[in-house]
């Protein structure tokens, strides 16, 4: 099901993965994403690595496997910083190929020895992906506090809306800590007349290094909040997670509060943190049991 018309519906949630590096293999990938449907979520979208971390391949057939094998719809990334219009071809064919119809469309991080090719931004990606294949339901990437990149939230949220007019169906936010930032970024979107559904997506943190990692690395802001939570769970790695699940949950509930369009778990490849976040919004009524 394209998932422009499931967010044309309801309220949605989703979880993100990503493909196995190193060590871990396409059948591990597997049982998270299985553990991961077992709550039922509208889709769970894996994400996809132009780098030379070696996964580009795996998206696609993780993503069909997804599709066919536990009757969640996958969201299948792309990037296309350094690919030619023949590699977008090729992608795009392996996926509808498996039967996956949903895609999000992304610059992807600039690297040394990866320069544009045939896109320099992902609204040139959009627009070439509506025009060559109408069947997909292509999705976009939103940024509540601004891309690093830009000089400004209002230039970002003009860059959006180059998005929204090469056709994207729907947008899904980058992380952040602090949810005004969100709301803010909301009403702006509704003055730029940005139509289109808008998901949000919120990370769990489990360890002090891995929120700052994701500020430095994404520009999100950290609370106090956040920081005094870390503080009070010292150097103890289960603390530390637990603090950061317990927060990103009350982010949830006050999300689903006030009306989001869809809540998009950044589940860095833990059922327990998935099950955990879809359990607090059971809780609060967003979702049913």
């Amino acid at each position: 099901m394209l998932i422009s018309n499931i967010l044309a519906e309801r309220q949605t949630f989703s979880y993100e993965i990503f493909p196995p590096r190193g060590d871990l293999s396409v059948e591990h990938a597997m049982d998270v994403a299985g553990q991961m449907a077992q709550t039922r979520p509208d889709w769970i979208s894996v994400t996809f690595s132009a780098g030379g971390s070696g996964n580009t391949q795996n998206t696609a057939l993780i993503a069909s496997q997804i599709q066919h094998e536990t009757g969640v719809n996958a969201l299948a990334h792309l990037t296309c910083m350094g690919a030619s219009k023949a590699d977008v071809n090729a992608y795009v064919h392996q996926l509808v190929e498996g039967g996956v119809h949903n895609v999000l469309a992304l610059r992807g991080d600039r690297a040394p020895g990866r320069e544009a090719i045939d896109f320099c931004h992902a609204d040139e990606l959009i627009r070439y992906l509506k025009a060559t294949e109408p069947g997909l339901c292509v999705g976009a990437a939103c940024y509540p506090e601004g891309h690093v990149e830009a000089p400004s939230l209002a230039a970002d949220i003009e860059y959006l809306k180059a998005k929204q007019d090469a056709g994207a169906d729907f947008l899904v936010t980058q992380l952040f800590f602090d949810n005004e930032h969100f709301y803010r970024f909301r009403e702006a979107c509704v003055r730029a007349r940005i139509k289109i559904p808008i998901t949000v997506g919120v990370m769990p943190f489990t360890s002090t290094k891995q929120i700052t990692r994701m500020a430095f690395t994404c520009g999100a802001s950290i609370p106090a909040r956040v920081i005094k939570r870390l503080i009070a769970a010292g150097d103890d790695p289960k603390s530390q997670a637990q603090a950061g699940v317990e927060y990103a949950c009350e982010q949830l509930r006050d999300l689903a509060a006030n009306g989001v369009d869809g809540l998009h778990i950044y589940s860095m490849n833990k059922p327990a943190v998935a099950h955990a976040t879809h359990a607090a919004l059971v809780e609060c009524g967003y979702l049913e049991a």
